[in-house]
């Protein structure tokens, strides 16, 4: 899975497309070489990657702060780690939007 990397301190790294503003937070599927996300959150004052962070963190089965936001600060093209994460649950996102 291109979109899914695991790094050499056993955390994952996740590509990702955000498309904020959306009527509900899910999984959409694939986009490309990404796993796509919609947030309902808008994207400003940072609601969007806090959102992000939030949605992660609860369908990773982690908290808050082992979900880190590595590069896309203010792109739709995201890179996040998530720490501490069973690498079969981070595989499973991609399916649960089939």
């Amino acid at each position: 899975m291109t979109w899914l990397n695991r790094a050499a301190d056993g955390s994952v790294i996740l590509t990702l497309h955000i498309q904020p503003g959306a009527k509900k937070t899910e999984i959409a599927g694939l986009h490309g070489e990404a796993l796509k996300i919609r947030l309902a959150a808008p994207p400003v004052d940072g609601k969007a990657n806090a959102a992000l962070i939030a949605f992660l963190a609860k369908a990773c089965g982690v908290s808050k702060s082992s979900v880190e936001l590595v590069s896309g600060d203010t792109s739709r093209a995201k890179r996040v780690r998530v720490t501490g994460a069973d690498a079969a649950t981070v595989e499973a996102l991609a399916a649960s939007s089939e």
